[in-house]
């Protein structure tokens, strides 16, 4: 797919004078305090894709917060460069302008951006400005748009339960939650936190039984600790791997061996081994076929 700004940015990149020798590659991604959304990370990739396609050396610059012992901003020698760019996001703020204090001996240049306010010293410091929005001009597509991305992971429904105080010194549901979403931030996955409680005065929350049946039909898996976690996904065909909160057993393990479902792990047997193990088989062929003819009954 053509795009304007990278044909912009390129351009502006072997335009006359100096031709780039090292590159670093910049955005609200790199910024300690700053955010790194999904569109900021695909822009990017985006644009890292189409430095190299053109021969142009380059670094990233990430936010010591989001990837750790990566280059950073505060670890990149600016002698180490001749050129900076920018991707992504408003060109508005003292971080922004930051930039252009630490960075002053380099050519900057800020692409796919929204320019809020054209006389912000964010903007104004940049030597080149290719926006993707802000300046009267027509809109560009963002950089996120067609950027290069991976295998898309599997989308997994965590339902926890954190109360069940009927089952006294035999709740272990503070550990099992905290084993299970610690293992589950090290998946590849999107994570997507479910509640069974149904609320009409909370928008985040289903108001009725279908529309959480409707939430948990489209995830690839579930994992919960509830017993209607476990029911309810097994009955809209989804794989489920259920952790029973509880030590010695209790409604969950019932629940598992009255629906015949084997992927069940007790409170004293949770390890990331057989989590993973339960994960593997759910997302595999045998156990999306045990989970649809679940749905079939």
């Amino acid at each position: 797919m053509h795009h304007d700004v990278t044909t912009a940015v390129l351009r502006a990149l072997h335009g006359p004078g100096r031709p780039v020798q090292r590159l670093l590659l910049t955005g609200w991604f790199s910024f300690r305090d700053g955010e790194a959304t999904a569109g900021d990370v695909l822009a990017q990739q985006h644009m890292a894709a189409a430095l190299t396609r053109a021969g142009i050396r380059h670094d990233t610059a990430w936010s010591p917060g989001f990837r750790p012992g990566r280059l950073s901003l505060e670890t990149a020698d600016p002698r180490a460069y001749d050129t900076l760019l920018f991707v992504c996001g408003p060109l508005h703020g003292p971080q922004v302008a930051a930039l252009h204090a630490r960075f002053g001996t380099l050519r900057r240049l800020a692409a796919g951006v929204s320019v809020v306010d054209p006389a912000d010293p964010a903007v104004t410091g940049f030597h080149t400005v290719v926006p993707r929005d802000g300046t009267g001009a027509p809109a560009l597509p963002d950089l996120a748009a067609d950027a290069p991305a991976g295998p898309l992971p599997p989308v997994a429904g965590v339902v926890l339960s954190h109360g069940q105080g009927e089952y006294g010194e035999r709740r272990r549901h503070a550990e099992v939650t905290e084993r299970i979403t610690g293992w589950l931030a090290g998946k590849d996955c999107a994570r997507v936190p479910a509640d069974t409680r149904l609320a009409t005065d909370d928008w985040r929350m289903c108001a009725t039984a279908e529309q959480f049946l409707a939430l948990l039909r489209r995830f690839d898996l579930v994992v919960t600790t509830r017993l209607h976690g476990l029911v309810l996904a097994l009955r809209t065909g989804t794989p489920v791997i259920a952790v029973d909160p509880v030590a010695g057993g209790a409604k969950v393990s019932a629940q598992a061996r009255a629906l015949g479902w084997p992927a069940l792990v007790a409170a004293d047997a949770l390890t990331p081994d057989t989590l993973d193990h339960w994960w593997q088989w759910a997302l595999s062929g045998a156990g999306r076929t045990a989970a649809a003819c679940h749905s079939m009954r």
